[in-house]
């Protein structure tokens, strides 16, 4: 069983580069906040305006620990976390003790601040620019301790998917079935 695991600021590209990283080496993919909504038959959004922030953390950790215990005897996993995920110290922990590879999805605040925009999907903490600096800054140092970090700006899926492909075997960690 691996895992490889994408972390990130909002509009770093996880879920895209997931879903063709997975395809791309033939594994599962999961995006830790679609398990969230349909443990809990609420969207995100949904689940921050009636429970706040520090209850959608603690069912982040405790979707992302029961998936990570289900997994075990399943097949290999590219696994997506939301942009608050990996700064929860329970969640880093957990992950390491899966054995999971993190690689940071990383580009400027500006470009994160743009995609977010573009998209059509609501973002709770992404409504204010300060706030959206704010916590990009407040993550950074957290996101920093990721196995490896890949730049994503001005770079194709495809770009993006073959780099971490070669850090994965730069690792020595066998991607084939």
């Amino acid at each position: 069983m691996r895992y490889v695991v994408l972390i990130g600021f909002m509009g770093a590209g996880k879920t895209t580069v997931g879903r063709a990283l997975a395809k791309r080496l033939r594994w599962n993919f999961l995006d830790l906040d679609d398990v969230i909504e349909q443990r809990e038959h609420k969207d995100v959004a949904e689940i921050f305006a009636l429970f706040g922030e520090p209850a959608f953390r603690s069912m982040e950790s405790e979707a992302l620990e029961a998936l990570l215990q289900d997994q075990q005897a399943g097949s290999d996993l590219i696994l997506a976390l939301g942009g608050g995920a990996f700064v929860q110290k329970q969640n880093r922990d957990a992950l390491i003790s899966a054995g999971a590879i993190t690689v940071l999805l990383e580009a400027p605040v500006e470009e994160l601040r743009r995609r977010c925009q573009a998209e059509r999907k609501a973002r709770p903490l992404a409504q204010q620019d300060a706030r959206f600096n704010e916590l990009f800054a407040a993550r950074r140092a957290d996101y920093s301790l990721a196995r490896f970090t890949v730049q994503t700006l001005d770079k194709s899926v495809e770009q993006v998917t073959a780099e971490i492909e070669q850090l994965l075997k730069t690792a020595d960690v066998r991607t084939e079935k």
